[in-house]
């Protein structure tokens, strides 16, 4: 069984939301021994995961130091993130499998993910990334072509495009070092942004791309069987914070799209992984589901999480 798990920041930083080093190499460690579990029962594995707690590091570090050298575009900062995360996993995976006596050997795959220039998001960005800055600090950083935003009272806030991801470029190589036996480890932070030129080169671009989106493009180039997206919590809700929360167990592609539409996930948090799990089952996977780390297992499965399949014909 193939199946790719999308690991959400919280699998990447510390409880208290805290992205030092020891807080990441801890979080790691203990997400590991879950996927881990999975290698060892059999299952091919590609790993995918959230990047923002590192890439708002990054982003501190250019504003900081914006005055002495040129701040660092984000498809840098997307490398460099999915470098730094796959070494942790790559360290905390090998020791993992080691312990279960799993012969099986993890590798990282820097990701680009093609996106169309002409994307609606690059004409009005939208999606606020970093930390507020007073307006003479965001000004110096408007100078090197960056668009930033007054927030009022807390001040000015960065905005980037987050359009559409249309190809993981890389797909094929995760399938070969799958094919070749190992856990494959890719396409992190939604992949590195790149668009195609009118000669066909592509070249990176300032943006952002939803993991979750990545995740179920990267499944379906996989050929995978289920895709996993493990988050903070058991299930997604409907009713979030009212007398009438429910989670939402067993369900199709369907009926997820009338919940949505009613407005039940909101669009910055559960909303882009609601819909990448219903994109996967619609175009051709035989199981999707939302869950917490700890139980991707049970959800691989079906039987925990919400848990999302085509309706019996």
């Amino acid at each position: 069984m193939r199946v790719v798990i999308a690991l959400g920041g919280n699998a990447m930083t510390g409880d208290d939301g805290q992205a030092g080093p020891e807080d990441q190499r801890v979080a790691v460690d203990t997400a590991m021994q879950d996927v881990a579990d999975l290698v060892a029962a059999g299952m091919e594995v590609v790993l995918t995961h959230g990047n923002g707690p590192q890439v708002g590091n990054l982003l501190v570090k250019n504003e900081l130091a914006a005055s002495v050298v040129p701040p660092v575009p984000l498809d840098w900062c997307g490398a460099q993130t999915q470098a730094t995360i796959g070494m942790l996993v790559l360290n905390a995976l090998d020791r993992a499998l080691v312990a279960r006596g799993v012969d099986r050997r993890p590798a990282v795959v820097v990701t680009r993910t093609l996106v169309d220039a002409g994307d609606p998001g690059f004409a009005s960005p939208s999606k606020p990334i970093g930390r507020f800055l007073p307006e003479d600090e965001a000004r110096r950083l408007v100078e090197h072509g960056q668009t930033w935003q007054d927030r009022g009272a807390r001040g000015w806030r960065r905005v980037v495009a987050s359009p559409e991801p249309l190809q993981v470029l890389d797909a094929p190589a995760i399938a070969a070092l799958l094919d070749a036996g190992f856990v494959a480890v890719g396409a992190g932070g939604g992949g590195i942004p790149v668009v195609r030129g009118a000669d066909g080169t592509l070249r990176g671009i300032e943006a952002v791309i939803d993991k979750d989106l990545a995740a179920a493009l990267l499944a379906r180039s996989l050929g995978a069987d289920a895709l996993v997206i493990a988050t903070d919590v058991d299930h997604a809700m409907i009713g979030f914070g009212t007398p009438d929360e429910r989670a939402v167990g067993q369900t199709t592609p369907a009926e997820l799209r009338d919940l949505a539409a009613a407005g039940h996930f909101a669009g910055g948090s559960m909303g882009p992984k609601v819909e990448a799990a219903i994109r996967f089952v619609e175009q051709g996977g035989r199981l999707s589901a939302i869950t917490s780390l700890h139980r991707i297992g049970d959800a691989v499965r079906g039987t925990a999480g919400t848990v999302i399949q085509a309706a019996e014909t």
